[in-house]
């Protein structure tokens, strides 16, 4: 009977127990394969802790599923989160014009301290990202989606200038990477966790991009299109940053430089295509409804 007792607490310990284990076992297991090498005792207990960790986190699945399920149904801000799009899109409006502000700053610092225009480049990448974002939260803290379809027209045309004027900064970040080879080397972890992080927000923003469609709002579109393009040129330089880490001297300078330029030309060419169609799309809608108006007046 005892037996059974430790087993179940084993396989099923209290909640917060597994919640300490979490980052105990990462940063035991990080520490391990970095400065302990896979033989020494210490990094089998890393392996056989996290191992534990995943473990029992895996049992306890079911339980977190009828959880979040019930919370969704029950909980009353879960509910208005749910139903709210507009909370829900500026929320995500006004946390990437956080980030987009604190990144751009960083690099422009960087480009300041190192005088270097690769820095600089990056930093008119990212306030150009801010500068778009702005220009649409300013609209959705006031109006609904579809309030006045004019002005989100004329704000989603606006955006797709802007991306043709940012591939300005996207071919020279591109440039510094294909001819002068500029990148960062990283450790593998890190390397492999921005790849995990990377690929998260590529799947993502092509979600979002699909699923806000049906509102019909083309603020909401263009929103989800500023993500993808940040999303895009980040998988640009986690290409170039993959292959500087991963790299074991076969691949020669020529190779690499074709697969940097060829990976960059097809992301230019992606959000030139993205802001035509954009800027398209809105002309012909803004005709439309002009000429609804003068049908209706006349």
């Amino acid at each position: 009977m005892e037996w059974k007792k430790i087993g179940k607490a084993l396989l099923f310990p209290h909640i917060a127990l597994m919640i300490i284990l979490v980052p105990i076992a990462i940063v035991f297991l990080v520490y391990s394969m970095v400065f302990l090498g896979t033989d020494s005792i210490p990094a089998i207990i890393a392996y056989v802790l996290s191992a534990y960790t995943l473990t029992v986190w895996c049992f306890k699945i079911p339980y977190l599923i009828r959880f979040f399920k019930s919370f969704k149904d029950e909980n009353k801000y879960a509910q208005i989160w749910l139903k709210d799009t507009r909370l829900r899109v500026n929320v995500s409006l006004y946390g990437s014009l956080i980030w987009n502000v604190a990144y751009a700053l960083l690099q422009l610092g960087m480009g300041f301290w190192h005088h270097t225009f690769w820095f600089y480049s990056l930093a008119g990448y990212y306030i150009a990202l801010a500068v778009m974002r702005f220009f649409l939260v300013r609209y959705t803290s006031r109006h609904k989606p579809g309030e006045r379809m004019r002005e989100e027209l004329v704000r989603y045309r606006a955006c797709g200038i802007v991306f043709l004027l940012m591939n300005i900064a996207l071919t020279l970040i591109i440039f510094f990477m294909v001819y002068w080879n500029r990148t960062f080397e990283h450790h593998e972890i890190t390397t492999i966790t921005l790849a995990a992080y990377t690929f998260t927000s590529l799947t993502m923003a092509i979600v979002n991009v699909v699923k806000y469609r049906k509102y019909k709002s083309p603020v909401y579109s263009a929103s989800k299109a500023i993500s993808l393009a940040a999303a895009c040129v980040s998988m640009l330089t986690l290409e170039s940053t993959m292959l500087t880490t991963f790299g074991d001297g076969t691949m020669d300078m020529t190779t690499r430089r074709i697969m940097l330029g060829a990976t960059g030309g097809v992301i230019s060419v992606f959000i030139i295509v993205m802001a035509i169609y954009m800027i398209v799309q809105s002309n012909k809608k803004i005709k439309q409804l002009k000429t609804a108006e003068e049908a209706s007046n006349g």
